[in-house]
C-alpha cells in the first residue's frame, strides 16, 4: 500500500490504476541478483493496515522466519513523507535508525520519487530497500528462504499446484484485491459500477468454488487462501462502507464468511490481523474519501469468533506440517484490537 496514495491517487481514464513500479530485486538462496539468503541481514517493514503487507506477516509466520528475518512493524497512518516509525520509543526504528521508511528507499536510490509502499525488505548493513515487490515476496519467503524454515513448516506453493495458484491468485487480485479499491477510488459512476460488478461477480465465483471444497487450491492452505483472507478481513469494516462496496456485507456470504472464519481461526491470520489499525488507516487517510477522518465505531467483529463448520470439508489446514507456535511477545496484536485475542 502506498504511501503517496493522496498525491499519486493513480486517476487515469477516470479509473483507479495501481503504482506497480515497484523495486524488483529478488533475495535468493543463490544470491543470484546479488542479495543471497542469509539470516539476520534482512528486515521486513510492515503495516498491520496494509493488506499487502499483511500477507507477508502470514507468511513469515506460518513459515517460521522470525528467527531470520526481524519485522520492522510502522503505525496505521502516514503522510506524504511516507509510513512512520511512530509505535516504536523516540519514533525510531530500532534496527534500522530511522523514522520514516522513505528514509531507506532514498539511501537504495536518492532520487527515488515512486511509491513508498509495504511490505518492503531492507537490507540491514547499508539501510536501503531490496524490495518492496509484495507479491514476489511471499513467494520468495517460501521457495527461497527454505533453508530457515522452521520444522513443520507448511509448502504455501507446492511444485504441483503452482499454475493453479498462479491462475486464482490472479483472477483474485484483479477482481477483487485491487478490485476494491478500484471500486473506492473510482473517478465516475461507470468506472465505479464496472469495478463494483467485477468485484461481486467474483466473490460469487469464489463461493460458488468454496462451496465443496475448504481451501481455494488443493487440499491445505497455499499461497491463494493468503491473498484472498487479508481482503476478506477488511470487508465489513472498511471496504463495505468506505470503498461502496455495498452489495452484500462479507457476513450476508454464507459460504465467504464462514471460509474467512477458518481462516480466521487458524493460528497465523486472525493473531496477525489488527482490526484498530485498519480501520485507522483507510479512514483517517483518505481524506479525499472520507474528509473528515471520522473513524466508524463499528462494525461489531465478535462474530469472526464463531463457529464455522468447515472442516466437514475435509482438507488439512498445515498438510503434513504442524501450526506455528504463537507470535513472539514484541509482535503480538494487542488484545483490544481483535476481538479472537480478548
Amino acid at each position: 500500500m502506498s504511501a503517496q496514495a493522496q498525491d499519486q491517487s493513480g486517476y487515469v481514464d477516470e479509473s483507479f490504476n495501481r503504482d506497480t513500479n515497484y523495486l524488483s530485486d529478488r533475495i535468493t538462496a543463490d544470491g543470484r541478483e546479488g542479495w543471497p539468503v542469509e539470516a539476520g541481514r534482512y528486515r521486513l517493514i510492515v503495516a498491520r493496515a496494509c493488506p499487502w503487507a499483511n500477507r507477508a506477516i502470514i507468511v513469515r509466520r506460518l513459515l517460521g522466519l522470525e528467527g531470520a528475518l526481524s519485522m520492522g512493524i510502522t503505525g496505521p497512518t502516514h503522510d506524504w513523507r511516507s509510513w512512520q516509525f511512530d509505535l516504536d520509543p523516540g519514533g525510531v526504528d530500532p534496527v534500522l535508525r530511522i523514522e520514516r521508511l522513505r528514509d531507506a528507499f532514498l539511501r537504495r536510490d536518492p532520487g527515488y520519487d515512486r511509491g513508498i509502499t509495504v511490505p518492503a525488505i531492507v537490507d540491514v548493513p547499508s539501510g536501503a530497500v531490496v524490495t518492496n515487490e509484495f507479491r514476489q515476496i511471499t513467494l520468495d519467503l517460501s521457495t527461497e528462504w527454505t533453508e530457515f524454515h522452521r520444522e513443520g513448516a507448511p509448502d504455501l506453493y507446492p511444485e504441483h499446484l503452482r499454475d493453479e495458484i498462479d491462475e486464482v491468485a490472479e483472477l483474485v487480485y484483479r477482481d477483487v484485491n485491487n478490485g476494491v479499491y478500484k471500486a473506492g477510488f473510482a473517478g465516475t459512476q461507470s468506472s465505479y459500477e464496472k469495478a463494483y460488478g467485477r468485484l461481486f461477480d467474483r466473490l460469487d465465483w469464489l463461493s460458488d468454488r468454496l462451496a465443496n471444497r475448504r481451501y481455494l487450491v488443493g487440499e491445505t492452505i497455499t499461497e491463494a487462501d493468503v491473498r484472498l483472507f487479508t481482503t476478506l478481513a477488511r470487508f465489513d469494516s472498511v471496504y463495505h462502507n468506505h470503498f461502496k462496496c455495498n452489495r452484500s456485507k462479507l457476513a450476508e456470504m454464507p459460504v465467504l464468511w464462514a471460509y474467512a472464519r477458518d481462516l480466521f481461526q487458524t493460528p497465523g491470520f486472525g493473531d496477525t490481523t489488527d482490526f484498530v489499525h485498519i480501520k485507522s488507516h483507510y479512514y483517517e487517510v483518505h481524506t479525499d474519501i472520507n474528509p473528515t477522518g471520522i473513524v466508524p465505531a463499528g462494525p461489531d467483529l465478535s462474530g469472526w469468533s464463531t463457529k464455522h463448520a468447515r472442516e466437514g470439508l475435509g482438507g488439512r489446514p498445515f498438510g503434513d506440517g504442524t501450526p506455528p507456535p504463537p507470535p513472539v511477545p514484541s509482535e503480538r496484536v494487542p488484545a483490544e484490537h481483535n476481538p479472537a485475542l480478548a
